[in-house]
């Protein structure tokens, strides 16, 4: 089953940050003008997980107004909530208080770090190891001074280790988890750490998993790294994207495939999808649907497939950032979808719509559809665009994605 919830640790004190977080909560520091905790609610929305749960604390109700005024929040296809724990507890007395509210699998992460990872892989190493209450993103750093250390022997954690000053490198605990509820609770007391008491407590008998990962890292608990990540957040967030065409690209075009029971995936689909967030790139669909226009089906059994999409592939441990779809045809019998449209390829509009709300550095940045008019809409948006012609769909987009990375 997909798992669907994020649960955000927002509670803590930010004392080595000084003034910066006497009367505000670390994760609603600012960062390149915008609250650290808008930038993580992104990223775990991006990744299909729908149901966002932030515990809060210290100064609570910065928390809660900012999650009922917050544009970004109101528009995504998400729910946020906030739970507020009535006294400090420790990260693990917060989760505990909020068992109530916990799905049966959830991940959770730490609202003062940002650990750049497909967090479906994570949930898929979860769903393999049926024995434990949790797996745990580790992260190999160069002169780990600052942190303790974890110890990994075959996928799981042995150990914690304290501060080694000098080491040369070292495995760290990367602040994101994927956690059974039911396995991990009875470890939960109601005033405790995860780090220090619940954690150390499962890998004494072997039921934290550890999976280590690539990609950007950083903590804003300290003043030089919040400084550091005032120029270095922006540059992650100026990624570049695969623009996928859906029909006849992702899944076998059948004609006018607008319910589940017509969807069949091409072969090597699931793996392209999957490689481009392994690789660092936003994954997007850009699809013409006439069949709404012409009264086959409607939106939502368009959102309906997408939606199927997203499950089939957080199984694979992928998952697709965004899509659009224009419903429109100049000769459409519904209507209101009967007219020329700027978002219908060959027009642009669609990648550019894109491209604007989730900053996409064109520069590398390419499509891949089955008609010219696909490459057409690619070049008219700035980027490459490239035909597919049938075989597998990942042994065509390896190369384009390697030659983008040189």
């Amino acid at each position: 089953m997909m798992i669907r919830q994020a649960i955000i640790l927002c509670g803590g004190l930010g004392t080595r940050l000084g003034d910066l977080t006497q009367a505000k909560p670390k994760p609603m520091l600012s960062v390149n003008g915008r609250p650290f905790l808008e930038l993580l609610i992104g990223e775990v929305a991006r990744q299909g997980f729908d149901d966002i749960v932030l515990l809060a604390g210290f100064c609570a109700n910065e928390i809660i107004l900012f999650v009922d005024k917050n544009p970004f929040i109101a528009q995504l296809r998400a729910t946020v909530r906030v739970v507020v724990e009535p006294e400090p507890a420790g990260t693990g007395g917060a989760l505990h208080f909020a068992a109530p509210y916990l799905a049966s699998e959830f991940i959770m992460m730490n609202g003062d770090s940002l650990f750049d990872i497909p967090l479906r892989k994570l949930c898929r190493q979860l769903a393999a190891h049926s024995n434990l209450g949790g797996v745990m993103a580790l992260r190999e750093i160069d002169s780990p001074d600052r942190y303790g250390l974890v110890e990994l022997a075959g996928g799981i954690v042995e150990r914690f280790a304290e501060r080694k000053p000098g080491l040369a490198s070292g495995l760290i605990n990367g602040g994101i988890y994927a956690i059974r509820r039911d396995v991990m609770l009875p470890h939960v007391g109601s005033k405790c750490s995860m780090e220090a008491d619940v954690f150390p407590a499962m890998a004494d008998k072997r039921m934290l998993g550890g999976l280590v990962c690539g990609g950007f890292f950083i903590d804003i608990g300290v003043p030089e790294s919040f400084a550091e990540a005032q120029t270095a957040i922006p540059s992650l967030l100026r990624r570049p994207a695969v623009f996928f065409d859906r029909d006849g690209v992702l899944n076998k075009n059948h004609g006018y495939v607008g319910s589940v029971d017509r969807f069949e995936w091409i072969e090597g689909a699931l793996e392209a999808v999957v490689a481009a967030n392994e690789a660092g790139y936003l994954v997007f669909i850009v699809t013409n649907q006439a069949g709404i226009a012409r009264g086959f089906y409607g939106e939502p059994d368009v959102i309906s497939v997408f939606d199927h999409m997203q499950q089939t592939l957080a199984d694979q441990g992928g998952h697709i950032d965004d899509f659009r779809y224009c419903p429109h045809h100049p000769d459409g019998s519904v209507a209101g979808y009967r007219k020329s449209c700027g978002w219908r390829k060959p027009g642009p509009g669609m990648i550019l719509d894109l491209i604007d709300q989730w900053m996409v550095d064109a520069s590398k940045s390419f499509l891949i559809g089955d008609y010219p008019s696909d490459v057409e809409a690619a070049n008219a948006a700035g980027i490459d665009g490239y035909l597919y012609c049938g075989g597998r769909l990942d042994a065509m987009m390896h190369p384009l994605i390697r030659a983008r990375q040189g």
